[in-house]
């Protein structure tokens, strides 16, 4: 297993990752990243912002999912945490927990709380979350994109990265 941050011909491949896990759970629906004017350039996307950057985790020479951070609200010093994404058959792995140290360690780098939206039903990710200290809020914060989420989450990034 290998994280490193992607490469523009990953792009097909991340898109392709995010657009059949959201399909499987049954959210290839608007509000949803499923339709993120972005995913076809996600490369150039990450590439082109500041403090911001997308990783994928590569088995045997593919790739197999990824996660992302980008600024959310510059002038509060918020980033976001994007597009946390793995093939089901490498679910259960790990490398849910490997990308979001990766993540969450550049974003500490840079930015003093985490932002994330996701879906009360995924619970698995949920807990995830959880575990590296994301609390749950009521709403989602200004500027939110993603009307189709219902679970938002904020991590003050001076706390420790993982809860034990």
């Amino acid at each position: 297993m290998i994280i490193r941050e992607m490469k523009k011909e990953d792009n097909a491949k991340v898109k392709e990752i995010i657009q059949d896990s959201l399909k499987s759970l049954g959210l290839a629906i608007p509000g949803t990243a499923y339709f993120d004017p972005q995913l076809n350039e996600l490369y150039q996307y990450y590439h082109h912002l500041n403090h911001a950057k997308y990783w994928v985790v590569e088995v045997d020479g593919e790739v197999v999912g990824g996660i992302g951070i980008a600024p959310f609200n510059e002038q509060d010093n918020v980033c976001e945490l994007q597009k946390l994404y793995l093939r089901s058959k490498t679910q259960g792995l790990g490398f849910g927990m490997k990308l979001m140290e990766t993540a969450l360690t550049f974003a500490s780098e840079h930015y003093t709380k985490c932002y994330l939206e996701t879906k009360l039903e995924l619970k698995t990710a949920c807990k995830l979350y959880e575990k590296f200290g994301f609390t749950l809020l009521q709403e989602p914060l200004a500027g939110s994109e993603h009307s189709a989420m219902d679970a938002w989450y904020l991590k003050n990034l001076d706390e420790p990265l993982v809860n034990e």
